[in-house]
């Protein structure tokens, strides 16, 4: 699940001949048909960059597929986005279970992996060319805590009330059906669990992101009032992406 994100596109991305609009991954007739059914969504003129459905106010942006690998695993990420701070602000401990969603190559599921052992990493993807690389990452003597999983474009195929704690990297904003796909988180989450929601700043314009893949703080709080899930904290520690923290209530929600 990974977004044509940059406003000036890399060298790599460029080379690779990455074309959104054509990356999207094909979504099964009967879900195709019930995003028209659902008054859920409104079909509408799309932009250059993204899919002509929108949520929420929000036009849900075009995906970028695993050709992209190179830019995810880019050398300049670590100084441009810090995941350092990110695992921080994640507040891991041993023992948890965690599930990256739309994890792709794997970069925070390696760095999440060993502060979480001897507990999971479940690593989500709908790619199935992503869960192939996530499968050979869980063989390697290091990362045998991951677990890769083929998710469906509504349905992150986890099994119920079995995480501690969700995260969605530049993910959101690409999920071709959010609230379907929440919905299916939430059955996940353990009573308490948390949903971590991080996006590139919609409000920053110094912020060389492509609009629709980025997300004001306000529009992440608007779609997540749709869920049982209560706003916990926002953190603004990275360069560039809100770090917004939701919980699902004790009782269950």
């Amino acid at each position: 699940m990974i977004g044509t994100r940059l406003a000036r596109m890399s060298p790599i991305v460029i080379a690779l001949g990455l074309v959104p609009s054509t990356l999207a991954w094909p979504l099964p007739t009967a879900i195709a048909e019930k995003s028209v059914a659902t008054p859920l969504y409104r079909e509408g003129r799309g932009s250059a960059d993204g899919i002509g459905k929108f949520y929420q106010g929000r036009e849900i942006a075009a995906v970028m597929g695993f050709e992209g690998t190179p830019w995810l695993e880019r050398p300049s990420r670590a100084s441009e986005e810090r995941p350092d701070l990110l695992v921080e602000e994640l507040r891991l401990q041993p023992g948890m279970t965690v599930a990256d969603i739309g994890a792709g190559s794997g970069y925070l599921s390696r760095l999440m992996a060993p502060v979480v052992g001897p507990g999971r990493v479940f690593a989500v993807d709908v790619q199935p060319q992503m869960v192939a690389l996530l499968r050979e990452l869980s063989q390697k003597p290091e990362f045998q805590n991951i677990v890769p999983i083929q998710g469906d474009p509504d349905n992150v195929k986890l099994p119920p009330a079995s995480i501690d704690l969700a995260v969605f990297v530049d993910v959101y904003h690409e999920l071709a059906f959010p609230y379907e796909v929440m919905r299916s988180l939430i059955r996940a989450l353990r009573p308490g669990g948390r949903v971590v929601l991080v996006e590139y700043r919609g409000e920053d314009p110094a912020v060389p992101i492509k609009p629709l893949h980025k997300m004001s703080e306000a529009q992440v709080r608007r779609e997540m009032k749709m869920l049982p899930l209560n706003w916990e904290r926002t953190s603004e520690r990275l360069p560039m992406q809100h770090i917004v923290v939701f919980r699902k209530s004790a009782s269950g929600g």
